[in-house]
């Protein structure tokens, strides 16, 4: 699964410009579904395609700002195959929470090679880009030389030859070609030279860079007699950035238009699929675990509640396009932990699509008109380009989805509360823990109001030594908070720790400096917390 790769980013969907020979003969060996769909943003795609499940379920709520760490007792397809005997492996990018207990290596990983965050060279890895990442080796920092696409598939064809008797679970995400655009100009001045716009150039060069390893991979499953029996998938995770062809769909990154959310997905098992094949049935990303469960006859837990659908039957053609089940899809994408009805959402079924308040996924203080809501419907088995809103010649079409979407949102609120993730503090697993502000700390999107701390669990009652990951700091007071109670520790002017007592439990963890007559002088810094005795 790549990052940022829209539908348009492929020579086999009509882009002329773009070289991916590699992925595009990939796809002639594959069966295609048409129609498949994911989030309009990175981390609820994640989370729904390792758990099966809406991402509002999991604790993902959006990519960062405290809203991108999901729970721990999620259940992933890492945990599923592993019970099932396959060893498993993570090469690229998680995004799902750099701390205990929703790390790759919690979460059913047996062998991770990951940046943290969002992206390499984001916080709190800043020191890394994309020739020399920080990287993160089964929980041990790592700075890496290399490209980093290069990195992630020499760690995936190593876990590939390894010797091992059991089956084995490989994803591998890789974060191009998400920004910083960072490439060698041997691939992308071609693009540009070619008549690309220089962003696109370079997201055309980390793509042929993509290509080229993909070719690596698939030819060495070819030279250890494993291509007719190991199942493959391509995919993306979201739609492109603005600017770049997308085979005339509306929409980009962040959309819910078919742009934003509708994404490739090959899938080849010669053994077992017909190349060439190409299904129209709607699909999205969770229904990934239910069908490589099934393929993998690995038991899913009879009290894990699952929203995809094993996909399986229509890729054997044991039952008919026609004849499959109709269903409607759900997403949302608001850049808020605060997540309110409507607010830049879809529902849709195979033919019509719901769209509700489009250009509203920016606004942190958006309120929904319940007496004059702001919907269209559009008829995308006839205008893929969602150019004609048909609500006003199809107003039961309209009732019902958004019926539909109304008992989804209010299923998605009555499973956590749209609660974020909570970092552990204080356990085996690990400690100390890095509290990182910017990726994990409570910020409201889009408006100036300060980072509020973090969610966290401490797991037993002791003494934990604080420090403020801080240079040129001004303050005499150091101040933390936790459960709602605030303590104030004088400190030299040097010093950028204190020790305090946490009593285990639940509860909102800040810290910050004040000068001697209360003013607050700074809190915008991450925090390492270690649990000493």
């Amino acid at each position: 699964m790549t990052d940022d790769q829209g539908y348009g980013d492929l020579g086999v969907h009509g882009n002329d410009i773009i070289d991916t020979p590699h992925l595009d003969r990939f796809a002639g060996e594959s069966l295609g579904m048409d129609r498949f769909y994911v989030n309009p943003l990175c981390a609820p795609t994640r989370a729904s395609l390792m758990t099966g499940r809406y991402y509002l379920r999991t604790g993902i709520l959006h990519t960062s700002r405290g809203a991108a760490k999901m729970f721990g007792d999620e259940i992933t397809i890492a945990e599923v195959l592993g019970v099932a005997g396959y060893r498993t492996g993570i090469f690229g990018k998680w995004h799902l929470g750099d701390n205990y207990p929703m790390r790759p290596q919690d979460q059913g990983f047996e062998e991770v090679l990951v940046h943290r965050s969002g992206g390499i060279g984001q916080t709190p890895d800043t020191d890394g880009n994309y020739f020399e990442p920080i990287l993160w080796r089964n929980g041990e920092r790592v700075e890496a030389k290399g490209y980093c696409t290069d990195l992630f598939f020499d760690a995936a064809l190593d876990f590939v030859r390894e010797k091992d008797e059991r089956p084995f679970f490989l994803y591998l995400a890789t974060n191009v070609p998400h920004g910083p655009l960072e490439v060698s100009e041997g691939y992308s001045q071609p693009f540009e030279a070619s008549g690309a716009e220089s962003n696109t150039a370079k997201v055309y060069g980390m793509l042929k860079n993509l290509d080229e390893n993909f070719g690596r991979l698939v030819g060495e499953l070819e030279n250890l007699s494993l291509q007719e029996n190991t199942v493959v998938i391509f995919m993306t995770d979201n739609g492109p950035t603005k600017g770049r062809f997308n085979a005339g769909m509306r929409g980009a990154k962040g959309s819910v238009f078919e742009g934003g959310i509708r994404v490739p997905f090959y899938v080849r098992w010669p053994e077992q699929l017909e190349a060439g094949k190409r299904i129209d049935r709607i699909a999205a990303h969770i229904d990934v675990l239910p069908t490589l469960a099934k393929i993998a006859g690995a038991e899913i837990p009879d009290d894990l509640l699952l929203d995809g659908e094993n996909l399986l039957p229509l890729w054997r053609g044991e039952i008919l396009e026609a004849e499959w089940l109709e269903r409607t899809l759900f997403t949302q994408h608001i850049k808020s932990i605060i997540q309110v009805p409507f607010q830049n959402a879809t529902a849709f079924n195979q033919r019509h699509k719901l769209v509700s308040y489009a250009n509203a996924a920016n606004e942190a203080r958006f309120a929904t008109d319940v007496e004059d809501l702001d919907l269209a419907l559009y008829d995308v088995e006839s205008d893929f380009a969602e150019t004609k809103d048909v609500s006003d010649s199809k107003p039961e079409v309209l009732a019902g989805l958004r019926r539909s979407y109304e008992r989804w949102f209010k299923d998605m609120k009555e499973t956590r509360g749209f609660q974020p993730g909570r970092i552990h503090l204080g356990t085996e697993f690990e400690n100390p823990s890095h509290l990182c502000r910017y990726q994990d700390g409570h910020r409201p999107y889009g408006t100036d109001t300060e980072a509020i701390g973090w969610p966290v669990r401490v797991s037993e009652n002791g003494r934990y030594n604080l420090v403020a990951d801080i240079e040129g700091f001004e303050g005499a007071v150091f101040v933390f908070r936790w459960k709602g109670e605030t303590a104030r520790v004088r400190i030299a002017s040097n010093r950028r720790s204190i020790e305090v007592d946490l009593a285990e439990g639940d509860g909102m963890l800040d810290v910050w400096f004040e000068d001697l007559i209360g003013n607050k002088t700074s809190n915008d810094f991450d925090v390492i917390v270690e649990r000493l005795r």
